[in-house]
């Protein structure tokens, strides 16, 4: 079913499924109702060690957003709960049993570790980083957080740390009371968050993070600000932890413990949330009953399961219920499908003479090897491009300097009169401007609509709390879905797709976009000649109907000559050619350049 939406400004927002929202909030009713009444029938050991076990399982939350659905394999959480509980310490050490004693430390203990999440999230994911690095950053992390706490002397107890500070006015089963209400609030809150539209995007970084950046996100933030909010939640744990123990030690900052959470995620199956909560608690109450009687005994056990685990279930044992659950007919559901929506573009403002893009002596080299020289091209709209040459002429590496102006290369780009030096793929992005890959990249664990509404977040954004009923898209994308079939495949992972329609949905999530630019390396590959056919017809209706401009890379001579309003031909990094279809089909030159050799 499609629909027409206004021209003018933004989409307005889509309904909601509240039903995806009010669900969680009653089972996180119950849950807090049968934990708030768990005292009366416990007895007083269950009490205290599952009061620590369910600080800890708000831990296991905050690691499980981080690896299990953002890729960032993070051992140093443990860092920020101790710089939240030894917060809490400190400063009710000084201040006392006071409101304004209790109000600093609750404050502090949660914006002391977001500063430092900010400081270790920076230190983590500038520029070009790897998920290698973060990990090591997060394994420093704790190791100098605990020579700090050795180095504080008595301000912090050093190796013996902080005991008998005063704490929050509860009895026994009030902290256990407290710690289940804020445990079942973290969750549900990350459940509600990691099922919604916004929640997708953490995936799609786990997945492929320099698509994001080629949609116009930008992953370094996202990893930044994920970083200091969940390391503001461990501080709250921390918090918790300390009024609750009355003492913090130095191990509570350790390595060791920021390893052992991860080992409960894992046990419990990573990116499942309920899975890691669920397995903190019982592995920490387990090792509370059984490490008086087997000390050593009960580490080996706890290190063998891991290592069974993760060779037979990588998923842990919530993948294992899961697939029992999906045997099930109840639990055979897949999330509903999108209503698809035409949405009508405002029309183009008035050229204003300024070419779309504009090279001027783009040269590039790998060291001594000189890949691209002296590249003088402009484009303006309503053109269509065809790079074409043979195997090693640069063609893919002068589109990597198209679209991203960290790229070391010499010269000048502009898009539209602003010069791209210096900046990073998502800020071109936001100059008007789409690349699709020669190898499909799209996001393999996600929808079609999943990736197909990451690619409108610039405009329409990401709900945080719900899940879009409609899908707006322009109706060229929506004519590359129906000619592939894509439309009647929203809701299944884009993984099972064949090669061609995820070529196909790459095209469509940068047509998607609304680019002025679009930059096309191979968009036809793997795809039938119909199939060919009808991408031409909406590439010229984008260059001629639309007035966008498109530079496209393609193998394919014939389909080239059909659509192009020009022809550039690189050869040995060097423009050697650049004029008319018929002018350049027909050059000696080319066929010079071609004899004997394969299409590039």
């Amino acid at each position: 079913m499609l629909e027409t939406l206004p021209a003018a400004g933004r989409i307005a927002p889509p309904p909601r499924r509240r039903l995806a929202v009010a669900a969680p909030c009653v089972v996180a009713g119950l849950a807090a109702m049968a934990l708030w009444i768990a005292p009366a029938v416990l007895d007083t050991f269950a009490v205290n060690v599952l009061t620590r076990s369910m600080i800890y399982a708000v831990l296991a939350v905050t690691v499980d957003l981080l690896w299990g659905f953002a890729g960032i394999l993070t051992f140093g959480q443990a860092a920020f709960f101790g710089v939240g509980a030894y917060a809490t310490a400190m400063i009710l050490t000084a201040l006392g049993a006071t409101p304004a004693g209790f109000a600093a430390a609750l404050a502090t203990a949660i914006a002391a570790p977001a500063l430092l999440g900010l400081v270790v999230g920076w230190l983590s994911f500038y520029h070009r980083s790897t998920p290698l690095y973060a990990s090591v950053i997060s394994l420093v992390v704790p190791i100098v957080v605990v020579q700090l706490i050795y180095a504080g002397g008595e301000s912090t107890g050093s190796s013996s740390g902080l005991v008998g500070f005063d704490v929050l006015p509860l009895e026994i089963a009030g902290y256990f009371r407290l710690a289940a209400l804020v445990l079942v609030l973290v969750t549900l809150v990350a459940w509600i968050l990691v099922r919604s539209d916004a929640g997708r995007a953490l995936v799609a970084l786990r997945d492929n993070e320099a698509r994001c950046a080629y949609l116009g996100l930008n992953p370094r933030r996202l990893q930044i600000l994920l970083t200091a909010a969940l390391a503001a939640v461990a501080g709250l744990a921390g918090f918790l932890f300390a009024n609750a123990s009355g003492v913090v030690a130095p191990e509570n900052a350790g390595f060791l413990f920021g390893t052992e959470l991860v080992i409960w995620v894992a046990l419990g199956g990573r990116g499942t949330l309920l899975g890691p909560v669920l397995g903190t608690i019982a592995i920490d109450y387990l090792a509370a009953n059984l490490s008086g009687d087997l000390p050593f005994l009960w580490q080996l056990l706890l290190g063998t399961a891991f290592v069974i685990i993760i060779i037979l279930l990588p998923g842990g044992l919530a993948d294992l219920v899961g697939r029992l659950w999906r045997v099930l007919p109840i639990g055979r559901r897949t999330r509903a499908a999108p209503h698809l929506v035409a949405r009508v573009a405002a029309p183009e403002a008035a050229g204003t003479g300024v070419p779309i893009l504009k090279v001027e002596n783009l040269a590039k080299a790998y060291g001594a090897l000189t890949v691209l020289e002296g590249i003088d091209l402009e484009i303006r709209a309503g053109e269509l491009v065809s790079l074409v040459g043979p195997n090693g002429a640069g063609k893919t590496t002068l589109m990597r300097c198209l679209s991203d102006g960290t790229e070391p290369f010499t010269g000048a780009v502009a898009i539209g009169g602003t010069a791209i030096t210096g900046l990073t793929p998502n800020r071109i992005v936001g100059l008007g401007v789409g690349r699709k890959f020669q190898v499909a990249s799209v996001f393999e664990s996600l929808s079609v609509a999943d990736c197909l509404r990451l690619a409108r977040a610039p405009h329409d954004g990401l709900s945080p709390v719900g899940q879009a009923e409609t899908l707006g898209l322009p109706q060229a994308a929506l004519d590359v879905l129906r000619m592939t079939g894509l439309d009647h495949l929203l809701t299944p992972p884009t993984r099972l797709l064949s090669h061609g329609q995820k070529q196909a949905l790459e095209l469509a999530m940068v047509v998607a976009l609304e680019p002025r630019l679009i930059l096309l390396d191979e968009p036809t590959a793997g795809l039938t000649k119909a199939e060919r056919t009808t991408i031409g017809t909406v590439l010229k209706a984008l260059t001629t109907g639309r007035g966008i401009a498109a530079v496209l890379v393609e193998h394919d001579l014939d389909f080239v000559r059909e659509i192009s309003s020009r022809i550039v031909v690189l050869h040995q990094g060097r423009l050697v050619l650049d004029g008319t279809v018929e002018a350049v089909v027909g050059s000696e030159l080319v066929r010079t350049i071609y004899s004997g050799g394969a299409h590039g």
